[in-house]
């Protein structure tokens, strides 16, 4: 009876329940629980798989440039990080309620680390993510316009609950650049939240887009529901070598 319960498990795809019950099997621990008990430790098994599987399947997708979590945040003085606000970010909630985050700072302060552990955090909490340096984006943009997948490409950075766009302004955006920014953020106002990270304080943005109207349209979308992170303080990469 217990070899068929095992096989049906297997046939019907319930990998969490079938190892879980494997396992009290072999220990002989299905013989101390009630049938509530045991209903309830083999569903709790099954959700566990199924929550890191998919966890699993978000981070891959994601592709994030540094592996962070939370935790490792550290809010030493002089890093004007208020520890509240990013508590309270980590809660993801703003995802659900559309709202973006800014973060600026000299190079090195760890606007990417802090990023990505916010991203791997939305992740955690069963949330799509995709990440991507803004050079990058746009190249990757450009080359799907020549092999016809433009529109896809577009579509997957549409629909992911969070975007984040890394080292954004380190070059100035020609026509093409801005257009397609001013698309994908059009799309995602009201409906999913943003992430972008620059070195550049945001008043500077406008002389990044280079186009007062473009500039207008788009930064617009993105400050008026934003929390913004604008950190200071030395290079960490330099503290780290000397």
């Amino acid at each position: 009876m217990n070899e068929q319960t095992l096989e049906r498990m297997r046939q019907l795809k319930l990998y969490g329940m079938h190892r879980a019950f494997e396992t009290m099997l072999e220990t002989r621990q299905h013989q101390t629980l009630n049938a509530g008990d045991l209903i309830n430790s083999l569903l709790q098994s099954e959700w566990e798989e199924r929550h890191n599987k998919r966890m699993d399947r978000l981070l891959k997708s994601a592709r994030f440039r540094y592996q962070a979590s939370v935790e490792e945040i550290s809010f030493p003085e002089g890093r004007n990080l208020d520890k509240a606000l990013f508590l309270q970010l980590a809660d993801c909630s703003y995802i659900d309620r559309r709202e973006n985050i800014l973060i600026t700072g000299p190079t090195g302060v760890g606007k990417s680390f802090l990023a990505s552990a916010l991203g791997h955090q939305a992740c955690n909490q069963g949330y799509r993510v995709v990440y991507f340096n803004t050079q990058k984006l746009f190249a990757k943009l450009k080359l799907s316009r020549a092999e016809g997948t433009y529109i896809r490409e577009v579509s997957r950075v549409e629909k992911a609950d969070l975007l984040l766009l890394d080292d954004f302004g380190l070059q100035p955006l020609d026509s093409t650049k801005r257009m397609e920014l001013l698309e994908i953020i059009e799309d995602r106002h009201g409906k999913k939240s943003s992430l972008i990270c620059s070195q550049l304080p945001v008043k500077q943005w406008y002389e990044i887009i280079d186009d007062s109207t473009i500039a207008d349209a788009i930064l617009d979308r993105l400050i008026h529901t934003a929390h913004r992170l604008e950190l200071k303080g030395e290079s960490w990469r330099k503290k780290n070598a000397l």
